[in-house]
């Protein structure tokens, strides 16, 4: 007998199966379960199989070695085989219909009913009884009405005042991190100005017109000829001469060449007596030696006005004043509100440029400087003083009390001194409102059932209050309050 073979797949379910059932035309539909995979059919779901098979003509039957298969088509008649050659070599059992049998109706159904059948008792169709039965709803309605119905809204105004403390804090670069004994950390800023002061000149002083000129006398201290070369410098002291030629002294111990010479620097201070000059610098010095036999003349100079150390001095000193001005203002525009500047912290980092002009030496009746310095200052953050008041306030927060809001003031009471180890100290005072804490529960349990006025009585006895509560009832006829506690809103104002 034909029989169409239906492979089972571990992604197959009870709809994909049947669906592959529908196609089948043959008399007997053989499922054969996988070997290594998993079908997720119940048996449930083998009965519906078995019935769509039953519908298609059809007889249902399984190839499987599990267990709980094979037990679950057992209980469901189905015949389960090893492999599909022996499903098609054994004979199938034949499949068994049921066949109904229609009863004939029982002629004493009637009879039955009517002895089930109680009769309605005489009180209960009084019309009293009905009265009393219709007052009872009614009066349930109205009670479960005023239960669910009303509303009330309680307005409690809580007692706010003002908390206060007293602190003294301690800032150091070597915290990290806020304390509630008072440590805060000291943060370091720096900023870089720059500033251009001018002041007139006070200090005289000379400018060279011309440079000394004179002769040297060479003497040669050896048996051999010595070249002095252009630029050879000789000198008398600290007034140093260059040579300015060529020449060369002869063999023999005691020749001598005079060789012209002029002063390094111009001014006086090159015209030197005769035989002033002593030394040659160099090499040279070894081999020869010299002196001026004639004084040097012809270094002249012209008294003018000069800026000396003291304007540049006087000039530095007042600049410096006008940049530490700036760059405290500087520090407080960049600072956050509420930040405290250390002032006593400002210290100069680095002085970055330092320019004069007319330079060292230079002739002018004006001496500008201008200058661009780093300063460094140290500061408390107004983050971290707010924290420390905070957590100092919660401290001693009164019992029955919370914060009002997140607003805190900080104000110093003392200027902040550095002590011995390098540490800030002074002391603040903080403040916030709070105001009275109210649990809503309770003051629900307090009013629950009473009238408005025992309600309002009830309220001002227990409660600490700046004004009488107010309750409001809807609708506004009403005159108690909601027994259930989500009909009472409780509402708090500041």
């Amino acid at each position: 007998m034909k029989t169409q073979i239906i492979t089972l797949e571990s992604h197959d379910d009870l709809i994909s199966v049947r669906d592959r059932m529908s196609w089948a035309k043959t008399p007997r539909i053989l499922l054969v379960w996988p070997k290594f995979e998993k079908v997720t059919l119940r048996q449930v779901d083998l009965k519906i199989l078995q019935r769509h098979a039953a519908t298609l003509g059809a007889q249902l039957g399984l190839v499987t070695r599990t267990r709980h298969v094979r037990a679950d088509a057992e209980a469901l008649g189905l015949p389960v085989f090893e492999s599909t050659g022996e499903a098609q070599r054994i004979a199938w059992p034949k499949m068994r219909r049921r066949k109904w049998r229609r009863k004939a109706p029982d002629k004493s159904l009637r009879e039955k009913r009517e002895q089930v059948l109680v009769k309605e008792a005489a009180w209960r169709a009084h019309p009293v009884t009905r009265i009393v039965a219709l007052a009872v709803g009614v009066l349930a309605v109205l009670a479960i009405a005023a239960l669910f119905l009303p509303r009330a809204q309680i307005q409690l105004e809580s007692v706010t005042k003002m908390q206060r403390v007293e602190l003294s804090v301690s800032a150091s670069p070597d915290i990290d991190s806020v304390f509630i004994t008072g440590s805060i950390p000291a943060l370091e800023k720096r900023i870089v100005v720059n500033g251009v002061q001018t002041i007139t000149v006070m200090g005289e002083g000379v400018v060279p017109q011309s440079k000394a000129r004179g002769e040297v006398e060479f003497r040669n201290l050896t048996q051999q000829a010595v070249t002095i070369p252009e630029g050879t410098v000789v000198s008398a002291g600290e007034v140093r001469f260059l040579t300015t030629e060529d020449a060369v002294v002869e063999a023999g111990v005691g020749k001598k060449i005079s060789v012209p010479i002029v002063a390094v620097e111009g001014g006086i201070a090159g015209n030197v007596e005769a035989e002033a000059i002593t030394a040659i610098e160099g090499r040279l010095g070894l081999s020869l030696s010299a002196t001026n036999l004639e004084p040097t003349s012809g270094g002249r100079e012209l008294a003018s006005v000069q800026a000396g150390d003291q304007d540049r001095l006087r000039v530095k000193n007042s600049l410096m004043k006008n940049l530490e001005e700036a760059a405290h203002e500087k520090f407080q525009e960049e600072l956050n509100s509420g930040d405290l500047l250390f002032e006593n912290t400002m210290e100069v980092s680095q002085i970055l440029s330092e320019i004069y002009d007319p330079p060292p030496g230079g002739v002018g009746t004006k001496l500008t400087l201008s200058m661009q310095v780093e300063f460094t200052a140290r500061y408390a953050s107004a983050s971290d003083l707010t924290e420390l008041a905070t957590l100092a306030m919660n401290a001693s927060l009164p019992s029955g009390f919370r914060a009002a809001s997140g607003a805190v003031t900080v104000k110093p009471l003392t200027n902040p001194f550095l002590d011995e180890e390098g540490v800030l100290r002074w002391n603040i005072r903080a403040e916030r409102g709070i105001t009275q804490a109210f649990d809503s529960l309770y003051v629900t349990q307090l009013v629950q059932g009473l009238s408005v006025k025992k309600a309002q009585s009830n309220l001002e006895k227990n409660l600490p209050h700046e004004s009488a509560p107010v309750i409001q009832l809807s609708p506004s006829w009403w005159r108690w309050v909601p027994m259930l506690p989500f009909r009472i809103e409780v509402i708090m104002k500041k």
